[in-house]
């Protein structure tokens, strides 16, 4: 089984929390485009609408005909399916690879349920190994590289890339996350920075994991 038919199955497994006839949230990235052409195959008359994270995700709906509304039109998302860069047991993630880290926070937060999907190769004992993604305000970034350094880790800039918001991203190198609420909250109060990938605060409620064997549940 390749990589791509474990997330293919991660993203099958998610229907079944969808509920018909409500708003969902909707990630971005790999597995989460297997959701949207799965959903749309599956569930789509079932679906009111979706919220989407980021300008990718909200095309690729478009083309198959999903509605897309905005958060600020929404009071609450019954689910949030969004994938991980990595994820421990605890269900507590780092999320930003695709560079959608502010958005996905958000309509994590405003989601009932956030439904994290993968394949098995993001789960890990203790986050860090991949780069942490933290967006900045442009003018802030040498400011918080300088941070990050203070902090243990090796900052690099993702040149020429700007995040859906106009900001840009620093992906920190060689951080050891013994504690990723804590951390979550020490970046987040440096000025300049929008937010962190890390999802500790607010982490998953179900992980959806594929695997050679199926799809693997994971929960509190």
């Amino acid at each position: 089984m390749t990589p791509d038919d474990k997330k293919r199955i991660a993203a099958e497994a998610a229907l079944d929390y969808v509920q018909p006839g409500t708003v969902l949230g909707v990630g971005t990235g790999s597995t989460v485009n297997h959701f949207i052409d799965i959903l749309a195959q599956k569930m789509k008359g079932a679906v009111e609408a979706a919220v989407s994270s980021s300008e990718a995700s909200t095309e690729r709906l478009k083309q198959h005909g999903i509605p897309v509304m905005d958060l600020n039109s929404v009071d609450e998302l019954s689910i949030y399916v969004d994938g991980a860069d990595e994820a421990t047991r605890h269900l507590q993630l780092i999320k930003g690879g695709g560079g959608a880290l502010t958005r996905e926070k958000i309509i994590a937060e405003a989601s009932r349920s956030f439904v994290c999907i993968a394949d098995d190769s993001k789960l890990v004992d203790r986050l860090g190994a991949f780069p942490l993604p933290v967006e900045v305000i442009p003018m802030a970034r040498s400011l918080v590289a300088r941070r990050m350094v203070a902090l243990g880790g090796q900052p690099v800039w993702r040149e020429d890339y700007f995040t859906d918001n106009g900001c840009e991203i620093l992906d920190v190198h060689g951080l050891d996350i013994l504690d990723p609420s804590a951390l979550e909250t020490e970046i987040n109060q440096i000025p300049g920075v929008v937010t962190v990938g890390l999802f500790a605060h607010r982490g998953a409620d179900v992980l959806l994991l594929g695997g050679e064997k199926g799809v693997q549940t994971l929960k509190p």
